[in-house]
């Protein structure tokens, strides 16, 4: 090879690398950010789980607040910088069984003090986090059904109404009432939330919501309100109309005939190709929620 073919190699070699110093790193940094804060969400559940086992019961359902809001933010920033990715989308599931399966499920095991139950109190607590990751399975390997509809309880939503809970009772024992229940009822609701996730029951998404308009602000407004004003209080009610709107729709639909729109094939999409475990009208890789 001469002198001027290898000058001319060197310099295209040059080329690539300055076009790869150009790009690459705001690439990288772009594709980086989902995947750290899907990390941040796993973070958050695992010291959930730890806060759980040391007996800091609040601490660890806030924890798992943190972890929805970094399960929200991870799939928005892979959308806005176009960096998603089936990787990105199989941590994205990993890092959910971790902060809404595994981590509510110990939370739920230990404040309500399952170990009464003996392995009955295990079994009905490990039904939550085995109804959680099927229900991420199914996603994965199932197409849309409904428009603008989750199939199945959403397992941030289950993981919510278990925090909500934890909540809801440190408030009532702030203002000195006194709460006994036995720990059979605690777990029949956390066997109920699993069987809900992996249910065909379908769960309006938020994404149906139209909020625009006067009405709809004040709404909005007011919520946020009582969210900020008493978040121990609302978020419990929010979450019970929430986990009962599912089978009460559905026993209102059979009762009145009334049937919901299906999507076509095309429309649905399958989950293989990518798209958030939460999100039904997600259709391409990505970081979740």
């Amino acid at each position: 090879m001469t002198n001027p073919q290898r000058a001319e190699r060197r310099a295209r070699r040059r080329e690539r690398r300055r076009q790869r110093r150009e790009s690459g790193d705001h690439a990288g940094l772009a594709a980086l950010l989902p995947n750290l804060f899907t990390t941040f969400n796993l973070a958050a559940g695992f010291y959930s789980i730890v806060m759980s086992g040391e007996g800091n019961f609040e601490r660890a359902a806030v924890a798992l607040i943190f972890a929805a809001v970094f399960d929200i933010l991870d799939g928005r920033l892979a959308r806005l910088a176009g960096t998603t990715s089936r990787f990105g989308f199989e941590y994205d599931s990993i890092a959910d069984t971790v902060s809404f399966g595994v981590a509510p499920a110990v939370l739920a095991f230990n404040a309500g003090q399952f170990n009464e139950l003996g392995w009955t109190g295990w079994v009905m607590s490990f039904m939550f986090t085995a109804g959680a990751a099927l229900r991420l399975a199914r996603f994965n390997v199932t197409p849309q059904r409904y428009s603008g509809r989750f199939e199945g309880l959403p397992s941030p939503a289950g993981a919510g109404m278990v925090l909500a809970t934890v909540l809801f009772v440190g408030f009532l024992r702030e203002a000195g009432v006194s709460i006994s229940v036995p720990a059979s009822l605690p777990a029949f609701g956390m066997a109920a939330l699993g069987l809900l996730m992996v249910s065909p029951i379908p769960y309006h998404s938020g994404k149906n919501l139209k909020l625009a308009g006067y009405r709809a602000l004040v709404a909005t407004v007011f919520t946020l309100v009582l969210i900020l004003a008493k978040p121990d209080v609302t978020l419990f009610l929010i979450g019970i109309v929430y986990v009962a709107s599912g089978p009460v729709g559905w026993v209102m639909r059979a009762r009145s005939g009334q049937v919901l729109e299906e999507l076509s094939h095309d429309e649905t999409g399958l989950a293989a190709s990518g798209g958030d475990p939460n999100d039904p009208s997600a259709t391409a890789p990505e970081n979740a929620d």
